[in-house]
C-alpha cells in the first residue's frame, strides 16, 4: 500500500504537465509557465519534479513564481489544490537537512559537502552567506543554532515559502497507475512505498534499466539526471533535465495518461 502522506495521487486526470529541474532559474520558469498557461485544459495536472532550489541565480524568486502560478492555476474554474504537486528533490532534501545541521555528527564536513552540491545559492536567497555558515560550524553548536534560526526566520517571513516546503511529496502517480513521477530515479527491485531516498539521490541507473513497466506504471518520469546526459524520453521512462542552473533551459513535457508525449516545452 502506498504511503498517502508522501505519495500524491492525481485523480480524474486527462494529461499531466511535468516540469523538470529548475535550480533557481526563475526567469526560465516564468517563461515555461507563460507557455503552459494557454495550453492548460480541464483535466490537466501539473507536477514539479523537485530541485527547485540551489545552483541558479534567483532561488527566492523561483519559489515565489511556483507559489504564484499554483495560486492562479487552482483559481481557474474546475481546478483544485490537489491538481498541482511539488516533489522533493535532492536540493530540497539537502536544504531541510541544512536547517538542522547543528544536530549532525560532523557539521563542518556536512556543510562543506552541501556547498559543493549547490546549496550556497539557497543560503544567499534567505539572507545569509556560506562563509557565515562555515564560521558558525567552526564556533560550535550554539552558533549553528543561531545561524539556522535566522534562516528559518527568513523563510517564515516569505509568503508561502514554509507552506510549500512542508507540502513536498516523494512521488506522484495517476490514479489509474499508468504514470509515475519522481525527482531522480527508482529502484526497480523495490515497491514504490519502499523507495526511500533513491527517489531524489539516485543516479538514474534504475530508470536506465527499465525495459518494462515499473510496478504496473507504463511510464516513469524524472526531473533530474545526476550524470547530466540531457533530456531523454523513451518507451518506459523519461528524464526532463536539460541542465537548468548550469546554463541549460528549464524543460516541461505534457503526457497523456497512457504515457504518450503530447508536447515538450523549454525556455
Amino acid at each position: 500500500m502506498r504511503d498517502r502522506s508522501s505519495i500524491a495521487t492525481l485523480r480524474a486526470t486527462r494529461r499531466v504537465w511535468a516540469v523538470g529541474t529548475i535550480h533557481g532559474e526563475a526567469a526560465r520558469l516564468e517563461r515555461v509557465h507563460d507557455l503552459i498557461w494557454p495550453r492548460l485544459a480541464l483535466g490537466d495536472r501539473i507536477v514539479y519534479l523537485g530541485n527547485h532550489l540551489g545552483h541558479g541565480p534567483a532561488v527566492r524568486r523561483t519559489v515565489d513564481e511556483l507559489i504564484r502560478f499554483r495560486r492562479e492555476v487552482i483559481a481557474r474554474p474546475g481546478f483544485f489544490a490537489a491538481d498541482v504537486v511539488h516533489l522533493r528533490g535532492a536540493q530540497e532534501e539537502m536544504w531541510q537537512k541544512l536547517l538542522q545541521i547543528q544536530f549532525a555528527l560532523n557539521p563542518r564536513e556536512v556543510l562543506a559537502w552541501m556547498l559543493r552540491q549547490g546549496v550556497a545559492a539557497t543560503i544567499a536567497a534567505y539572507g545569509s552567506e556560506e562563509e557565515q555558515g562555515l564560521a558558525a560550524a567552526r564556533d560550535g553548536v550554539r552558533s549553528l543554532m543561531r545561524w539556522t534560526a535566522a534562516l528559518r526566520t527568513q523563510i517564515q517571513a516569505a509568503d508561502g515559502h514554509s507552506a510549500l516546503a512542508t507540502s513536498l511529496r516523494h512521488a506522484a502517480v495517476t490514479d489509474d497507475g499508468n504514470l509515475l513521477f519522481v525527482s531522480a530515479d527508482v529502484a526497480p527491485d523495490r515497491p514504490l512505498h519502499a523507495q526511500g531516498d533513491v527517489l531524489w539521490w539516485g543516479t538514474g541507473a534504475g530508470i536506465d534499466s527499465l525495459d518494462d513497466s515499473f510496478s504496473g506504471c507504463r511510464l516513469v518520469v524524472a526531473g533530474y539526471d545526476r550524470r547530466g546526459r540531457g533530456v531523454r524520453i523513451g518507451a518506459h521512462a523519461a528524464i526532463l533535465d536539460a541542465g537548468a542552473g548550469q546554463g541549460g533551459p528549464v524543460v516541461a513535457a505534457c503526457f497523456s495518461t497512457t504515457g504518450e508525449l503530447v508536447e515538450r516545452l523549454e525556455a
